[in-house]
């Protein structure tokens, strides 16, 4: 049995409620609890306790990072969750501060992370096409990736040393969406990605 955290990240808007982002982690959950595993959910827009969530860090296996791309970033209240929880677990719950030493005050930036051994994953929602990455004549990513865009997410993390898990993308929601096959295609990245168990990691 594995301890899953999920987290939604999104920021309720009148043009934008959330019912994707809250279908995928209700999609994610009960994924994960028919395996037998525990999950505990957390919603950043709402109410939450700072130092339940640095224990909810600790608490997981694996996090799932729940939200929609805002401005090619996440919403200002996930924002402010990473700027609360992260901060606090700055003391050694989630780091030890910056990795560094005064043996060493320039060398392993970075490289201070207490939850080792954990992993992540990122699940977005794009009002982007698909079309618009990993394509080089494409006007604004010029041949980025969905990975190249959420970097600083990936650092984030990799601050506290987790491991990476394949990102997942749904594209184009607000347009174009295609709700059920973005359902379909989780389904199978869950699938796929968890076949046994959550501890093993991709680069």
């Amino acid at each position: 049995m594995a301890r899953i955290l999920i987290i939604n990240g999104h920021q309720p808007y009148p043009f934008a409620e959330g019912r994707l982002n809250a279908a995928l982690v209700e999609r994610a959950k009960a994924f994960f609890e028919d395996r037998g595993d525990e999950v505990r959910v957390v919603e950043t827009a709402k109410n939450y306790d700072t130092e339940v969530e640095v224990g909810n860090h600790q608490w997981a296996d694996t996090i799932v990072m729940q939200f929609p791309v805002n401005w090619m970033g996440v919403p200002w209240s996930f924002k402010k969750y990473q700027d609360d929880v992260y901060t606090a677990g700055m003391d050694g719950r989630l780091c030890a501060g910056d990795g560094r030493t005064a043996e060493a005050p320039k060398e392993n930036y970075g490289a201070g992370g207490s939850l080792t051994g954990k992993t992540y994953m990122l699940s977005v929602t794009f009002n982007a096409p698909r079309e618009a990455f990993d394509d080089a004549q494409e006007f604004l990513f010029q041949g980025r990736s969905v990975d190249d865009l959420m970097m600083p997410m990936h650092m984030n993390a990799r601050f506290f040393g987790l491991e990476k898990l394949p990102t997942f993308a749904a594209y184009d929601v607000m347009k174009n969406p295609d709700i059920e096959n973005d359902f379909v295609r989780f389904d199978a990245h869950l699938t796929e990605i968890f076949k046994e168990d959550t501890s093993h990691a991709a680069a």
